[in-house]
């Protein structure tokens, strides 16, 4: 595979890169390049997290040396969204579930590094490094880089400033090439792209995944259980919650139906070798079977395809890429049961 393919591998799918060039840059210096991501296991993980999962494979069969970051501190930080006695359990059921998606996505969680962040960031060199960035970054540019992922309010706890400057630091403690996350995450990482260069890092290359959105509408909530799949749920709620999904005739923009085909089910098809069918009556043109993404989304803006039709094949094709994950996750009952006791216990 040469440079231009393996660039291409890390850039597709993507929301925005900065820069393919310097991708392209690291492919040529070295043969594994590293990257990161980063979780702080708060709720339960859901098909939005799957897409980010997904993109590891891709990361994985590129060559690059990928680390996933469990970052149980930060779970705490903003605004106290896991307890310190929870952080244990959830960061196992984060684990667990995050290697299950990667599997179910076509690659070897065996490849992928995973680390916890209180694994490194409690002692030196990172504690004097946090000092160092506390003291050159103002309050305003702190909660302007993380006004997309932590929690805000007119009075901020220190916590969650104190998130955003060490989610930027952990991109040099874990000596990642490439930072990889949500389109959220971009004003921290590019504060991570002015700011480590001053202590003596390399400046990182940023891989953002779009955010989807929810099923009825608008982005997609973790605390509005319609607007999103969970990775347990049954094939019967799976198609309940398409069947209900905001998916006007003609319309793509802001249509989470279509986005968790493009994002998730056909690279996950593509790896697998098969098309996505969707069955219709003979009196309405018979079935349709796509290879790509860009033809069903032609074929729905045309009219051609009804939402009808496509909700079903798509409830379909998302409970057979999330089963395996499913499958995992219900063999161990007792991970869920122990992270949020709240609710499965």
């Amino acid at each position: 595979m040469d440079t231009a393919e393996r660039t291409e591998l890390v850039a597709r799918f993507t929301e925005e890169v900065i820069e393919e060039a310097e991708i392209e840059a690291l492919f040529e210096a070295s043969d594994e390049p590293t990257a990161y991501i980063g979780y702080a296991p708060t709720g339960e993980m859901h098909i939005g997290h799957f897409t980010t999962m997904r993109k590891l494979a891709d990361f994985v069969e590129a060559g690059l040396d990928v680390t996933v970051l469990i970052a149980d501190l930060h779970a705490h930080l903003d605004d106290a969204k896991s307890p310190f006695e929870l952080l244990d359990a959830r960061s196992q059921y984060y684990r667990t579930a995050i290697e299950a998606m990667i599997e179910a996505s076509g690659a070897d969680p065996a490849g992928v590094s995973f680390v916890r962040g209180t694994e490194f960031q409690l002692e030196e060199p990172y504690t004097m490094d946090l000092y160092r960035l506390l003291a050159e970054t103002t309050l305003s540019r702190a909660q302007r880089a993380g006004s997309e992922v932590v929690r805000q309010s007119e009075n901020p706890k220190l916590g969650g400033l104190v998130y955003t400057l060490m989610q930027a630091l952990d991109v040099a403690a874990l000596d990642a090439d490439v930072a990889y996350g949500g389109i959220d995450q971009r004003g921290i990482y590019m504060l991570a792209r002015e700011q480590l260069p001053k202590q003596g890092y390399h400046k990182p290359t940023c891989v953002f995944a779009p955010l989807l959105s929810g099923l009825s509408g608008g982005k997609m909530s973790a605390s509005e259980a319609g607007s999103k799949i969970n990775l347990t749920d049954s094939d019967e709620t799976v198609a309940e919650k398409i069947t209900g999904a905001y998916c006007p005739a003609g319309e793509a923009e802001g249509n989470g139906v279509l986005e968790y085909l493009r994002f998730l089910v056909f690279p996950v098809f593509d790896e697998r070798g098969r098309p996505f069918v969707v069955e219709r009556p003979e009196e309405y043109g018979g079935d349709l079977t796509y290879e790509g993404y860009d033809a069903l989304e032609s074929d729905f803006v045309s009219g051609e395809l009804h939402p009808a039709d496509l909700k079903p094949a798509a409830a379909s094709a998302i409970a057979e890429v999330i089963d395996p994950v499913r499958e995992r996750l219900s063999e161990e009952p007792e991970l869920l049961a122990s992270a949020y006791p709240e609710t499965h216990g």
